[in-house]
Protein backbone atom coordinates (compact mmCIF):
# COMPACT_ATOMS: atom_id res chain seq x y z
CA UNK A 1 0.00 0.00 0.00
CA UNK A 2 1.11 3.55 -0.70
CA UNK A 3 0.87 6.42 1.77
CA UNK A 4 1.05 10.11 0.96
CA UNK A 5 2.06 13.28 2.74
CA UNK A 6 0.46 16.26 1.07
CA UNK A 7 0.11 20.01 1.34
CA UNK A 8 -3.00 21.87 0.27
CA UNK A 9 -3.76 25.58 0.12
CA UNK A 10 -6.41 28.15 -0.73
CA UNK A 11 -6.52 31.47 -2.61
CA UNK A 12 -4.69 33.25 0.23
CA UNK A 13 -2.06 30.47 0.50
CA UNK A 14 -3.05 29.18 3.92
CA UNK A 15 -1.28 25.82 4.24
CA UNK A 16 -2.59 22.46 5.43
CA UNK A 17 -0.39 19.36 5.72
CA UNK A 18 -1.91 15.90 5.93
CA UNK A 19 -1.29 12.19 5.45
CA UNK A 20 -3.49 9.60 3.74
CA UNK A 21 -3.47 6.19 2.09
CA UNK A 22 -5.74 7.40 -0.72
CA UNK A 23 -4.70 10.79 -2.05
CA UNK A 24 -7.41 11.03 -4.71
CA UNK A 25 -10.19 10.37 -2.20
CA UNK A 26 -8.73 12.70 0.43
CA UNK A 27 -8.26 15.60 -1.97
CA UNK A 28 -11.84 15.11 -3.21
CA UNK A 29 -13.06 15.26 0.42
CA UNK A 30 -11.17 18.53 0.97
CA UNK A 31 -12.40 20.07 -2.29
CA UNK A 32 -16.02 19.24 -1.55
CA UNK A 33 -15.86 20.14 2.17
CA UNK A 34 -17.02 16.66 3.19
CA UNK A 35 -15.14 16.69 6.50
CA UNK A 36 -15.77 19.56 8.92
CA UNK A 37 -12.71 21.31 10.28
CA UNK A 38 -9.79 23.49 9.28
CA UNK A 39 -9.83 22.77 5.54
CA UNK A 40 -13.57 23.33 5.24
CA UNK A 41 -13.46 26.51 7.33
CA UNK A 42 -10.64 28.05 5.28
CA UNK A 43 -11.76 26.61 1.91
CA UNK A 44 -8.50 24.71 1.37
CA UNK A 45 -9.02 23.00 -1.98
CA UNK A 46 -5.78 23.14 -4.00
CA UNK A 47 -3.20 20.36 -3.85
CA UNK A 48 0.24 21.96 -4.20
CA UNK A 49 2.62 19.24 -2.94
CA UNK A 50 2.63 15.50 -2.32
CA UNK A 51 5.08 12.67 -1.88
CA UNK A 52 4.54 8.97 -1.44
CA UNK A 53 6.06 6.23 0.69
CA UNK A 54 5.36 2.55 1.33
CA UNK A 55 5.39 2.93 5.11
CA UNK A 56 2.68 4.54 7.23
CA UNK A 57 5.26 5.15 9.94
CA UNK A 58 7.52 7.14 7.62
CA UNK A 59 4.53 9.04 6.20
CA UNK A 60 3.41 10.09 9.68
CA UNK A 61 6.97 11.01 10.67
CA UNK A 62 7.33 13.13 7.53
CA UNK A 63 3.98 14.84 8.16
CA UNK A 64 5.07 15.73 11.71
CA UNK A 65 8.43 16.96 10.40
CA UNK A 66 6.81 19.26 7.84
CA UNK A 67 4.22 20.52 10.33
CA UNK A 68 7.09 21.49 12.63
CA UNK A 69 8.78 23.63 10.01
CA UNK A 70 8.49 27.38 9.73
CA UNK A 71 6.33 28.60 6.87
CA UNK A 72 9.29 29.66 4.69
CA UNK A 73 10.67 26.11 4.74
CA UNK A 74 7.26 24.69 3.73
CA UNK A 75 7.05 27.21 0.89
CA UNK A 76 10.53 26.19 -0.30
CA UNK A 77 9.45 22.53 -0.30
CA UNK A 78 6.34 23.34 -2.34
CA UNK A 79 8.22 25.53 -4.80
CA UNK A 80 10.92 22.88 -5.36
CA UNK A 81 8.20 20.57 -6.76
CA UNK A 82 5.65 23.13 -7.92
CA UNK A 83 7.22 26.57 -8.50
CA UNK A 84 3.99 28.16 -9.77
CA UNK A 85 1.74 26.70 -7.05
CA UNK A 86 -0.42 24.95 -9.64
CA UNK A 87 -3.27 22.80 -8.37
CA UNK A 88 -1.91 19.27 -8.83
CA UNK A 89 -5.23 17.57 -8.14
CA UNK A 90 -5.99 17.40 -11.85
CA UNK A 91 -3.20 14.85 -12.16
CA UNK A 92 -5.06 12.58 -9.73
CA UNK A 93 -8.44 12.61 -11.45
CA UNK A 94 -7.21 11.80 -14.95
CA UNK A 95 -8.03 8.35 -16.28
Amino acid sequence: MKYFVYIMTNHSRTLYTGVTNNLTRRVYEHQHHLVPGFTSKYKITQLVFYEGTDSIESAIAREKQIKGWVRSKKVALIEAMNPFWEDLSGQLFVG
